[in-house]
């Protein structure tokens, strides 16, 4: 595994997973305006769809999905370098009240017409910096509810693992890390 930097204040960087060629942020947004992935996808979870979130049109859910990435990747890639990525990412766990080591995050879309099921996964290297490890579509309560949330959370235990095996709990251990891996 390897990071590539998304934002020159360096505050946000993105996996490269072994055996792939795109970073996890590319590859999700990428899948998100992929209009035949899209199809499949949401053809495949039609029933968690309509159940959680009173959709039926497969369209309307690719449509959705569309618009509501770009202003998700314009969010996240336009802040201002002097706004803090803090203000968009929380705790993966919402009842986590403490900050952790290495914590593990996420970011949702901010669609208007009904709640978001676009997540971005991060962990959390120290305040205002963070490691993308993967996004999906969330349609069902949990993660571990479905096959592709599963393994984002999976991802996420990787990276956070990967990293504390290296001995990384800052931001400082990651450049070191990060700069070999370029």
């Amino acid at each position: 595994m390897r990071f590539e930097k998304l934002l020159e204040n360096e505050k946000l960087w993105a996996v490269v997973y072994d055996g792939e060629d795109t970073n996890a942020f590319e590859k999700a947004f990428s899948q998100w305006n992929d209009y035949e992935w899209l199809e499949e996808f949401f053809s495949k979870n039609i029933n968690d769809l309509s159940a959680y979130f009173h959709i039926v049109d497969v369209d309307k859910a690719i449509y959705d999905t569309v618009d509501d990435a770009y202003d998700l990747e314009c969010l996240i890639l336009d802040l201002d370098p002097e706004c803090s990525l803090d203000k968009i990412f929380k705790p993966l766990e919402n009842y986590r009240a403490n900050e952790v080591i290495l914590g593990r995050e996420k970011t949702k879309g901010r669609i208007t017409t009904h709640a978001s099921w676009l997540r971005i996964y991060a962990i959390k290297l120290e305040t205002g910096r963070y490691v993308i490890t993967g996004g999906a579509i969330k349609l069902t309560a949990t993660m571990q509810e479905r096959e592709h949330t599963l393994k984002e959370l999976q991802h996420l235990n990787q990276v956070r693992d990967f990293l504390k095996t290296q001995g990384i709990s800052d931001y400082e251990g990651f450049k070191e890390i990060s700069n070999e891996s370029d």
